[in-house]
């Protein structure tokens, strides 16, 4: 069953301020530092620190979030630093809605579905400058998207 929760970007204080919206909503916060994950080989011994995965729940409420891994070329500005973040079982269950919001996207910021250390993932800026993140548990890739 998919999922969409908001997913917000921070620049290096995404342990910080989740932790202070754990405290205000009073719920449970999961937090994954880059240097935890075999992706830390892929990014400067700087940013193996930064949050690549936070998850908090508190009721019906959920947020996840990370910190900025983007290039330079790609600052993070008010505006690019929330998103809205769809979760799935699998490539095979994302693909069809994720096709079908990526029509018109900005190719500059297109990353396909693909197979990551934490399964599916993939991500864009639709054809009106919505950005969306999607994550799926299984690291099988699905079919590969026609453009």
């Amino acid at each position: 069953m998919l999922r969409c929760t908001p997913f917000l970007l921070f620049d290096g204080n995404c342990a910080e301020a989740m932790t202070f919206y754990q405290e205000s909503l009073v719920g449970s916060l999961q937090l994954t530092r880059l240097v935890d994950t075999p992706m830390k080989a892929q990014f400067p011994v700087s940013k193996h620190q930064r949050i690549i995965n936070a998850h908090l729940t508190s009721g019906a409420i959920e947020i996840s979030a990370a910190d900025w891994m983007a290039s330079p070329a790609f600052d993070p500005v008010l505006g690019n630093m929330s998103a809205l973040f769809v979760t799935g079982a699998s490539a095979e269950e994302l693909r069809p809605v994720f096709d079908k919001l990526a029509r018109g996207t900005q190719q500059a910021h297109f990353q396909d579905l693909h197979s990551m250390p934490f399964g599916v993932y993939g991500q864009f800026y639709d054809r009106y400058g919505v950005q969306w993140v999607f994550r799926g548990g299984s690291a099988q890739q699905g079919p590969s998207r026609t453009t």
